[in-house]
């Protein structure tokens, strides 16, 4: 499968696939983070929220300082078996996004997401002195 197809671009895109699947009688857990850059980390979580009873949408928001562009990041999120839609969210509009999704679940993920970029880059810098 081409996981490009994963990738929800728009709003109205999103909201249609959410309510979709709520009538189709799944649950709709969301998911919001950086994904900058995509760790492990952020796989292993993702595979803890992902579940067969419901539909995991990850919307991917706008970093302070972004290392990656926003379509390559939700390439990579959409990428993983767990994800089944990757949301880039229209010019940054996540908090109107979630108000508007029939979410049952919804992980906040952008304050972990920041500490997980600041334990990554004080890793390399180490093992960059290191060396």
């Amino acid at each position: 499968m081409d996981t490009r197809r994963k990738i929800l671009t728009t709003t109205e895109a999103a909201i249609a696939v959410a309510r979709e699947a709520v009538r189709k009688g799944s649950q709709l857990w969301v998911v919001t983070g950086f994904f900058d850059p995509l760790l492990a980390e952020h796989a292993c979580r993702l595979g803890e929220i992902a579940g067969r009873d419901h539909v995991l949408m990850v919307i991917v928001a706008a970093p302070p300082d972004p290392v990656l562009p926003p379509r390559a990041r939700a390439e990579m999120v959409a990428a993983l078996g767990a994800v089944d839609y990757a949301v880039l969210p229209e010019n940054g509009a996540l908090e109107d996004l979630l108000k508007q999704l029939p979410a049952h679940e919804i992980a906040r993920e952008e304050n972990a997401d920041r500490e997980r970029k600041r334990d990554f880059i004080r890793h390399v810098r180490s093992r960059l002195e290191a060396n």
